[in-house]
């Protein structure tokens, strides 16, 4: 919303300085909104009217000492020129302050603002009165707010206040927002408040958490009964970290039982005090640097000898890359054999995901796309099983816009890919607290291993702990000696992901790839040819082009190659059911649907009501891209659950609301719909229990990739049925698998 004072302001410094020439800047927009761009002009109004040489956006140390030098304090008496006053009036209303008429006059209205300033930025004691002094000056030329924005909360604003009342008089100490809401400025004014306590000089302290204020917190254990200033700050610092706890002066019961809480979600000793371990993690992202974790996560190999040195030093759980994407790290990606020795010491492995992922261009939808996929396919080579959770990272420094923008809508992407290939990996993220938060509340992560060393990350500062955080990744330390010695990333571990101790074995062959569409033209031509020549229907009741069908089998090409690598088995197989089912797909099939729809709903869909009159009705019918009944998914999935092989709540083959809605997915989600045809020929395997027809089959070897043609055509019959035409059409699907084999081999070896 237009502010017409803001525009005036705007319009001010336009004229007064020339469209922003005289500044070196751009002519400001006069749209009465503040932003940046405008307290940066008026900066450097402000220091051009002072006769600062080098203008800057930055109200730095300079700025600030010279108006310390000219003016110790700006009022009535002392604001040298009308033009110098009008800045300040102008900075006033961007601050959304009465500047009066911007007419030059540090009058009653500009004096009852600054008044005002001082009490919410909490500094009425420290300057009394309606004088301006420099670093409340320094406040009013930024974006900084002193009322609380967007939800902010009262506690924390009184936080805020209280912290500038307190310190601001101290010289590297400058009033923070008073928003309510915790920020990188309060995390570093709360870090110079301790250091303050401590009786560091000005100068000494700098806040930074180092030795000597880590030292210095050893001696400042706080119990219950305790009270005064240090109760302050540790109450405060568990407030910032969103703990249920009062900022209060005496450390009492409810107080200890909140630090309890937290001790234990941060996997701490519990203790019900302040002790060192519980401020340093109140304080910086990664706490105590000391602590042992029981994870880590390194780019090296993990040789025998390495891992011998990390069992003995307590690690249980290791990170290790899937990929390595040309960073001149030979050992990133996991190596021959690394999984075999990790399992063999006892020890578990969580998989991470990383390219370059180093800055905010790399995130996309189409990125997280393609993320998707070669994760789970380098997942799947490597040998970790269903449901592992593979780490996306976002190694940077991703402030909140670029999370919005761009680090949202990658992992989206990236979840809605791992559905459409049915799940095969659960989606984790590795980065700084904010971005976990974020991406994990939008439900496209469920757990996170958060990078707490980088603690200056603006996405740590001032963020509290993910609350599904699995993994907390805190200092770099070398390990062990000789053939042992080894470089990690020390992490603590939440028990939330324990990562994977066995693995599957190294494929007996090569697992298929994506279709090369450099191959469409030639598949399209034999297959679509082929199937012209196997149909024995009449082609004139056909819901679909044999093309049109071969276009769907490639559309769900991801889905399909996502299957056959997850069960180990050959893509053509489930290629040549789908195809050939769909290219059967008839207007009885279609009719057949809106009789199902009518037992169901009661009524005739809309898509239905140019059909002929449907007056049956019908519980269940053949569907979808492989034509597949209600009564079959169900159990086909139910089969592939109760072996492990997939998750998800089983479904009752009796209850009518369950067929309907196994029925419905399989009718209108092609991708579930293909993943669905390899549940199925999986359950044909295992000998089709529970079929409808009552028909059920003897065991036999489930598909894999060494397959020979008498278990391919047995599982091409069962799929079909029990009959001599099941058999009749099982030969003729054979042909059709050797043409599907052939391009996915040619593919595969390329």
């Amino acid at each position: 919303m237009a502010d017409e004072m803001v525009r005036r302001a705007q319009r001010f410094i336009n004229a007064q300085y020339g469209n922003g020439a005289t500044l070196g800047i751009a002519k400001l927009e006069e749209n009465g909104q503040t932003s940046w761009t405008v307290m940066y002009a008026l900066t450097r109004a402000l220091q051009y009217e002072m006769g600062i040489d080098t203008l800057s956006n930055s109200f730095g140390p300079g700025t600030l000492a010279a108006l310390q030098e000219k003016y110790g304090k700006l009022d009535e008496t002392t604001v040298p020129s009308a033009i110098f006053c009008r800045i300040i009036q102008s900075a006033l209303y961007c601050k959304g302050y009465d500047g009066g008429e911007i007419d030059g006059k540090y009058n009653s209205r500009v004096k009852a603002s600054v008044v005002q300033l001082h009490q919410n930025m909490g500094v009425e004691k420290v300057y009394p009165g309606s004088s301006l002094w420099p670093k409340v000056v320094k406040g009013l030329f930024n974006m900084d707010a002193y009322v609380t924005v967007n939800n902010g909360s009262e506690t924390i604003r009184s936080i805020q206040q209280w912290l500038n009342g307190r310190y601001l008089l101290r010289k590297d100490y400058y009033a923070i927002p008073c928003d309510g809401h915790h920020s990188r400025d309060v995390a570093k004014s709360m870090v110079l408040a301790i250091q303050y306590e401590l009786g560091m000089a000005d100068g000494v302290a700098n806040g930074v958490f180092g030795p000597g204020t880590q030292n210095g917190l050893k001696s400042h254990t706080l119990s219950t009964g305790a009270s005064g200033v240090w109760v302050q700050l540790f109450s405060a610092a568990m407030v910032l970290n969103k703990r249920p706890v009062s900022f209060s002066t005496a450390f009492t019961f409810s107080h200890a039982d909140a630090v309890k809480e937290f001790q234990s979600f941060l996997k701490l000793p519990v203790t019900g005090q302040g002790d060192f371990q519980t401020w340093s993690s109140l304080l910086v992202s990664y706490g105590d640097q000391s602590r042992k974790g029981e994870a880590c996560d390194g780019v090296t190999k993990i040789t025998p000898a390495r891992a011998q040195t990390l069992k003995d030093a307590g690690i249980k759980y290791i990170g290790r890359y899937l990929y390595n994407s040309g960073t001149g790290l030979p050992e990133k990606e996991i190596q021959p054999g690394e999984l075999a020795t990790i399992k063999e010491h006892g020890l578990r492995c969580f998989p991470i995901y990383q390219t370059w992922a180093r800055s905010v261009d790399y995130y996309s939808p189409r990125q997280g796309v393609l993320d998707c996929l070669n994760a789970a396919a380098k997942a799947e080579d490597h040998g970790f099983r269903t449901g592992t959770r593979i780490y996306f990272a976002v190694d940077y420094d991703a402030v909140d816009q670029e999370v919005t923008s761009h680090v949202l809508p990658y992992f989206r992407s990236i979840r809605e890919k791992m559905r459409e290939i049915g799940n095969p990996f659960e989606i984790g993220i590795y980065g700084p607290r904010n971005v976990c938060s974020r991406v994990s509340l939008q439900g496209y992560a469920d757990a996170s291993f958060v990078s707490d060393m980088s603690s200056g990350f603006s996405g740590n500062l001032g963020y509290a702990m993910p609350e599904n955080w699995a993994f907390d990744q805190i200092v770099t330390k070398t390990m062990g000696s000789g053939d042992g010695r080894i470089e990690i990333d020390n992490n603590i571990a939440s028990g939330r992901d324990t990562g994977q101790g066995d693995f599957r074995p190294a494929p007996s062959e090569k697992l298929d790839i994506g279709f090369n569409l450099g191959y469409w033209d030639s598949l399209r031509a034999e297959a679509v040819s082929f199937m012209e020549s196997a149909m024995e229907s009449d082609k004139d009741k056909l819901m679909y082009s044999r093309e049109r069908c071969l276009e769907e089998i490639i559309n769900q090409d991801q889905a399909i190659t996502s299957m056959a690598r997850r069960l180990r088995m050959r893509k053509a197989l489930i290629q040549t059911t789908t195809y050939w089912e769909f290219c059967h797909y008839n207007n009885i099939d279609h009719w057949g649907a809106a009789a199902v729809w009518l037992y169901h709903k009661g009524v005739i869909p809309d898509w239905a009501k140019d059909f002929p009159p449907v007056e049956s009705k019908i519980r269940d019918s053949s569907t979808g891209i492989g034509k597949t009944f209600g009564h079959t998914g169900i159990v086909a999935w139910n089969n592939a659950i109760r072996s492990g092989l997939t998750q998800g709540e089983t479904l009752d083959t009796a209850k009518d609301a369950d067929i309907f809605t196994m029925w419905d997915r399989l009718r209108t989600d092609n991708p579930f719909s293909a993943r669905t045809v390899a549940w199925v020929q999986l359950w044909c395997a295992d000998g089709k229990k529970g079929d409808q027809s009552g028909h059920e089959e003897t065991k036999m070897r489930r598909p894999a990739l060494d397959y020979t043609d008498d278990e391919k055509f047995e599982i091409l019959r069962r799929y079909q049925g029990y009959d001599g035409e099941a058999e009749r059409h099982a030969r003729k699907r054979m042909n059709l698998y050797a043409i599907f084999e052939k391009y996915a081999r040619v593919i595969r070896e390329s």
